[in-house]
């Protein structure tokens, strides 16, 4: 287990890293962070392993049951669960022989966040 700890923020509390874009220009460092979020989701493998894992029973699941769905090797999934731990978006442990993943919250607010509509008779 890691030694470091995470703090979940709630939803309401996702706001504070970044507004909507309808409301305000996004900063610099949070354009680089989402950006490199997106990107890692632009690929549809890493998208449907991102539902794959948020969907599993118990809210993680093992990547030796994310491999089947796929018409790519092993190695070629490791990758991409790589890409979508680099950019933020899963965490993972490993037990034994086999590593677990798990969609962090508080990455799925930020976006939320960001991307959120204004209310209706609001600006189009």
């Amino acid at each position: 287990m890691s030694n470091s700890e995470l703090v979940v923020l709630a939803p309401e509390d996702a706001a504070v890293c970044c507004s909507p874009l309808v409301r305000e220009p996004l900063g610099e460092a949070d354009a680089v962070d989402l950006a490199r979020m997106f990107k890692a989701l632009s690929d549809p493998v890493r998208l449907r392993l991102l539902s794959l894992i948020a969907s599993h029973d118990g809210g993680e699941a093992c990547v030796c049951d994310l491999t089947g769905p796929f018409d790519v090797s092993q190695p070629t999934i490791s990758h991409h669960l790589k890409v979508l731990r680099e950019a933020g978006l899963v965490g993972s442990e490993r037990r034994g022989t086999w590593v677990y993943y798990w969609v962090l919250p508080v990455a799925l607010a930020r976006l939320s966040a960001l991307l959120e509509a204004p209310a209706a008779g609001g600006p189009r």
